[in-house]
């Protein structure tokens, strides 16, 4: 009894689903036999007026693509995806596959237009006598479908691209009716392969091909492509590596269905379904985090998203940002940038050898080519990404580029009022007394327009007034010292009575020519302390910076992005380079002249390079840091050292700008520079008033000593009284001031005759007696 029943209703099932196919495969052709007429009824007729009345052309973008990031030499270092997706032409793809898709999906795709009828309805049978559904959909309504769901922006717009309505495929169709009029049946297939979910995160056939095999699609063999072929019915179900058993089943139903096809004999059939499925992974890797220069991807990054907005990314609101940022992952870019992995991988080593990954303080560092601005390197000592011990913000840049608010620039930025002076004409030997510590009152203000502590001035003034209490590091930085010389041992004193001279306003403003910038984005704050370097910069213009002068006065803005295709072959419009004569050449020349000699006998002494350099360090008030910035005529980097978790809070005492700075960018610039020319800076072509080291004279006659000397451009007295000295008797015992000396051009040194009696020993003025000589506290 119960068995007749279950017939009934089976049967009652099947004639019902009959009744609905007969009726959908009647409106089916009305609307391809357009208008509906005469016996075809009023409904049909009404349902063809309104699906022909659709908006039939599809307006979608073309499918998200990856955008890949190259270095100097054209190799890939990062990629950046919402979907892993790689597009080929259709000749890229393997004939098996391409055979394999159309076999499974749409036998008849070459045969029918956009709607296969005899399909539609062999479906429509099917699924009215199983319970299992068989799609009628045609590889052409199929790609439209994929192309609507990868447009899809929000929630909304996905939902309605897959929802399981009449409206939805009605709309699929009259899309499809447009693209089989607009592209060919190749130009269609291609298209499918390159949208389709082939599962794992894998979207169209290459990048499935590389995900479960590691290969192109070009080199797929039978197996592979049937397999493939056999996952877009279901990419979850079907997955190979989550589910490897049903996955081979349909793989084996594609197989053999090619053969009841005649695309493949029987024997290839059984000879590919007794193969059990072999995977070969590639892990999708995209972002920063996977990136080995994950750094100067961030830079490069935020670099994009400006000019992706036409240099408005800050100015727009979340949603449009995200929008840009969508753009990029989405948008196929190919960018060529200046990183160069020599240079990377030199700062790394440099960083992670002289500071722990792991720990809270960090070492950061940017190396910028002088004469072009384009960066070569930024690194940081601590690993990116999240998680204990790493770190996603980009401390070596500024807040624009996803780094923090900076570091403090210590005396590097004393560089600028150098620089200002010997611009304003102001003698290199200008002698100033600079004791231990000193208070400067009349500071004049300075308009300013930005935001400092938190409040904002609108072309208002700042600054001015007086400099209470500044301070050298000891007592042996006191006495009278001249622009090399106070330069060369960074004499704070010095340099708060030079900045009065040439005024903190034309100081700041010298600063500003050679791209300075608070690293938070605003001016530098025109302090009278900004000379020791108390506003928060980035290494990444602080190198830019030092990179125009070792240009000789030609500064460029850093550029790290040179060239940018779009996914259609189409080049994307860049700012153009921002390039420009700064301050006279020989101007830059002296001071390039003076900072060499930081290396040689100042606070940066042993830090060479072997090779023509120019440098300065740098130590932040209260030690919460220290930074080394420096060049060759070819390649400039700045590093800084500091407590990540705040500066302020966290101090680095007892560390100078020579020490960890000064050791990073030593052994990063030498790596570097290994193996490239080793030009020199070039002379300074103007009289700067520049100071004149007294010749060594001891041993010589005084006649001859006087000669040497007048011909130094200095004037000569010896003294009346011989003293004891191991020279010989009346020979030249010493000097004062003693032999390289820094003095002025004509200034008075002093001859001492000797006596011929050994044991002398020379005093630090050049007089004989006395103590040992004395060594200034980095030279020991």
């Amino acid at each position: 009894m119960h068995g007749a029943k279950e017939d009934r209703r089976r049967t009652f099932s099947t004639l019902f689903r009959l009744l609905g196919a007969g009726v959908v495969a009647g409106v089916l052709v009305a609307f391809i036999a357009l208008p509906g007429v005469g016996s075809a009824g009023l409904t049909t007729r009404d349902a063809a007026n309104n699906f022909k009345s659709m908006e039939g052309e599809l307006k979608t973008s073309p499918p998200s693509e990856k955008t890949v990031m190259y270095d100097a030499n054209g190799k890939e270092f990062a990629r950046f995806f919402d979907k892993y997706r790689e597009s080929v032409r259709l000749d890229q793809v393997n004939q098996v596959m391409r055979q394999a898709i159309i076999d499974i999906e749409d036998s008849r795709f070459y045969q029918h237009g956009a709607l296969d009828l005899k399909g539609t309805i062999r479906a429509l049978a099917s699924n009215a006598n199983s319970d299992q559904t068989q799609g009628g959909s045609t590889l052409t309504q199929q790609y439209v479908k994929n192309l609507l769901v990868d447009n899809a922006k929000t929630e909304e717009e996905y939902l309605d691209a897959t929802a399981p309505t009449v409206g939805r495929k009605l709309r699929e169709l009259r899309y499809a009716l447009d693209v089989e009029q607009r592209l060919s049946k190749d130009q269609i297939l291609e298209g499918y392969l390159n949208v389709a979910y082939f599962g794992a995160g894998a979207y169209g056939v290459q990048a499935a091909s590389k995900r479960y095999f590691s290969k192109p699609a070009s080199k797929l063999t039978l197996d592979q492509a049937a397999l493939l072929a056999g996952i877009t019915q279901n990419p979850t179900a079907y997955d190979p590596i989550r589910n490897p058993a049903d996955a081979r089943k349909r793989r084996d139903i594609v197989l053999y269905r090619m053969v009841q096809l005649q695309h493949i004999t029987k024997a290839q059939a059984d000879a590919a379904a007794a193969k059990p499925i072999e995977l070969n992974k590639t892990e999708p890797e995209g972002g920063c985090e996977t990136s080995k220069s994950p750094y100067f991807c961030e830079y490069v990054k935020y670099d994009m998203l400006q000019i992706l907005s036409g240099g408005k990314y800050w100015q727009l609101k979340p949603k449009q940002r995200q929008d840009i940022v969508n753009k990029l992952n989405r948008g196929g870019y190919t960018i060529r940038t200046t990183l160069d992995m020599n240079a990377q991988n030199a700062v790394d080593k440099a960083l992670r050898g002289n500071v722990p990954p792991g720990g809270n303080r960090v070492g950061a560092e940017a190396m910028v080519e002088p004469g072009t601005g384009r960066v070569k390197a930024i690194g940081l000592s601590k690993r990116f990404g999240a998680g204990d011990g790493r770190t996603t913000i980009n401390l070596p840049a500024d807040s624009s580029h996803g780094g923090g608010t900076g570091v403090s620039a210590g005396s590097t930025f004393k560089v600028f009022t150098l620089a200002a002076a010997l611009d304003q004409g102001i003698p290199v030997s200008t002698s100033i007394n600079s004791p231990e510590t000193t208070s400067i009152s009349g500071f004049q203000p300075c308009k300013y327009t930005g935001t400092f502590n938190g409040k904002k001035y609108d072309n208002e003034m700042l600054g001015g007034g007086p400099w209470p209490s500044v301070s050298n590091a000891g007592d042996s930085e006191a006495g009278n010292f001249n622009l090399k010389t106070g330069t060369w041992h960074s004499v704070n004193t010095f340099y708060a009575h030079l900045q009065k001279r040439v005024g903190v306003c034309n100081a700041v403003k010298m600063a500003e020519k050679f791209g300075m910038k608070r690293a938070d984005g605003n001016p530098i704050a025109p302090l009278p302390s900004q000379v020791l370097g108390v506003n928060d910069i980035d290494m990444v213009h602080l190198a830019a910076a030092y990179a125009g002068f070792a240009a000789r006065g030609r500064y460029c803005a850093p550029v790290s992005v040179v060239d940018v295709v779009d996914s259609e072959g189409k080049k994307v419009k860049l700012p153009k380079p921002d390039c420009r004569q700064v301050i006279d050449e020989a101007v830059a020349d002296k001071v390039n002249n003076i900072l060499q000699g930081v290396l040689s006998q100042g606070t940066a002494k042993g830090r060479g390079l072997g090779r023509p350099a120019a440098a300065k360090t740098g130590t932040c008030e209260a030690h919460s840091c220290a930074v080394f910035a420096g060049h060759t005529p070819n390649m400039a980097a700045a590093t800084a050292y500091w407590d990540f978790r705040g500066p302020w809070r966290y101090k680095v005492y007892g560390v100078y700008g020579a020490d960890t700075p000064g050791a990073m960018w030593q052994q990063s610039m030498r790596s570097a520079l290994a193996g490239k020319p080793a030009p020199g800076f070039a002379r300074p072509t103007r009289d700067f008033g520049d100071t004149i080291k007294v010749p060594d004279v001891k041993g010589m006659s005084i006649g001859a000593a006087t000669a040497r000397l007048k011909a130094a451009e200095l004037e000569v007295k010896v003294s009346p009284r011989p003293v004891e000295s191991d020279a010989p008797k009346g020979s030249v015992a010493s000097t004062s001031p003693g032999a390289q000396t820094e003095v002025g051009p004509g200034s008075t040194v002093i001859l001492y005759p000797s006596n011929g009696k050994r044991g002398g020993r020379d005093r630090p003025d050049g007089r004989p007696g006395g103590p040992p000589p004395f060594r200034w506290p980095w030279e020991n």
